[in-house]
């Protein structure tokens, strides 16, 4: 059985939903405001969640974890004062300090913002964070699970995007970048030409050496970066993931379905702007019971720009080859409603389901995000009045038609030419 032959008036049925996923969004930015990582608002508005699961889950539980939620953007910061030091050090005849600083501001851009590791955790003080969790229990032996996931967190603003848009926030980051670089390969043949201590340069590596001051106004700026004065409303980014999760229990919930063999969870994630630390945390928590029986992780992202809604098969920048069964899933699920949806990736930064994959679970997202990225990306702009319904709509679509899907034939490489289940997009 197709989700649109679930109940009999599927689609008022399925605006009902988006209506409640829409209210609720409303409802917790103006009761709770922005929710930075591991801070009250983020709790208020997961206790607010797991009530909500609550009248449409068989068990609801909140999970702590520990987090150092300041880490993970902090390195930005930090590799701005190293790479300022690096300067200061070059003119006082030490290059071979200039290039351990230099390193180290690598090495941890590395860290954090390539890998998503907890690299600089020990450097800040430690919070309480929480994922919610909520499961519907089928009517006989638990075969398979499906768990639709979207995080509650807000980010800080991102200065440069408010200021100016994608042109002005890469024109920042690479400035910062190559500057990096350059006092790093620049100190490296110092050290390595003239001695670590002392020595006078002239000539080209003179030349050379002054040059790299022209980067010193970019590691003030990139030290902005972050404003962590203000976190924004995030109702976009993603709200509209952790409520649509919920929506799919609602819906199973008050047209009274049950699966026989598969179980539904919908978990509301925390700490996703602080390096994905929730959906790492639940993973590594439950990672016994999510390889016992065949799991699929569907994360949602970010569904507004309807345009651009994409099945993410790389995430972390890039780095992390999400499951192919789990896109192939989407892919067939978007195009029973009606969309052709492309692969894309991540290309900057991460979602939790590069966290979850990681560990070995079979996981994808689903974003609707304009890669750009947009200038309500992580600004204050993404407020409760900037969201697309149909956007919406159409991400609930398709998680419902991939739970029924899924429910009917499990996790396949592919779904094409399922009795049954013949597509009904026409290719146009």
């Amino acid at each position: 059985m197709k989700a649109n032959e679930s109940v009999k008036n599927y689609p008022s049925s399925l605006r009902m939903y988006t209506n409640y996923t829409v209210r609720e969004i409303k409802k917790v930015c103006k009761t709770y405001g922005p929710r930075a990582s591991a801070y009250d608002a983020e709790r208020k508005a997961q206790e607010h969640f797991a009530e909500e699961m609550k009248t449409c889950a068989d068990d609801v539980k909140i999970e702590d974890f520990d987090v150092h939620p300041l880490a993970f953007m902090s390195w930005i910061v930090i590799d701005g004062i190293l790479a300022l030091l690096a300067l200061v050090f070059s003119f006082l005849k030490l290059p071979v300090v200039s290039t351990v600083l230099i390193a180290i501001a690598i090495l941890c851009m590395f860290c954090e913002f390539l890998m998503y590791w907890e690299f600089l955790d020990p450097l800040f003080p430690k919070r309480k964070s929480c994922n919610v969790v909520g499961k519907r229990t089928p009517t006989g032996e638990v075969k398979q699970r499906i768990i639709f996931s979207g995080h509650v967190d807000s980010s800080y603003e991102w200065t440069y995007t408010h200021l100016g848009g994608k042109g002005l926030l890469f024109a920042v980051g690479i400035y910062g970048v190559v500057g990096m670089f350059y006092v790093f390969i620049v100190s490296l043949i110092t050290t390595i030409a003239k001695g670590p201590v002392g020595a006078e340069v002239d000539g080209f590596l003179e030349v050379l050496k002054y040059i790299q001051l022209a980067f010193a106004p970019g590691f003030v700026l990139v030290m902005f970066f972050v404003n962590f004065k203000l976190p924004v409303e995030g109702a976009n980014d993603n709200l509209t993931g952790a409520v649509t999760s919920i929506a799919v229990l609602k819906y199973l919930e008050d047209n009274n379905i049950t699966f026989e063999n598969t179980e539904v969870v919908a978990m509301t994630s925390g700490c996703e702007e602080s390096g994905l630390r929730g959906a790492r945390a639940y993973t590594k928590a439950h990672i016994d019971e999510l390889k016992e029986i065949p799991t699929v992780f569907f994360g949602m992202d970010t569904l507004r720009d309807y345009e651009d809604m994409a099945i993410y098969s790389r995430d972390m920048t890039g780095t992390v080859k999400t499951d192919p069964r789990v896109c192939a899933l989407m892919k067939k699920a978007a195009r029973l409603t009606g969309l052709d949806l492309p692969y894309s990736s991540v290309y900057l930064g991460a979602s939790d389901a590069a966290a979850v994959t990681k560990l070995g679970v079979p996981a994808a997202t689903l974003a609707a995000m304009n890669p750009g990225p947009p200038k309500y990306y992580h600004t204050r702009e993404d407020t409760a009045d900037n969201m697309v319904q149909k956007t919406i709509e159409k991400g609930l679509d398709i998680c419902l038609q991939a739970l029924f899907l899924y429910d009917e034939v499990g996790l396949r490489e592919s779904y094409d030419d399922i009795e049954g289940f013949e597509t009904e997009f026409d290719g146009k």
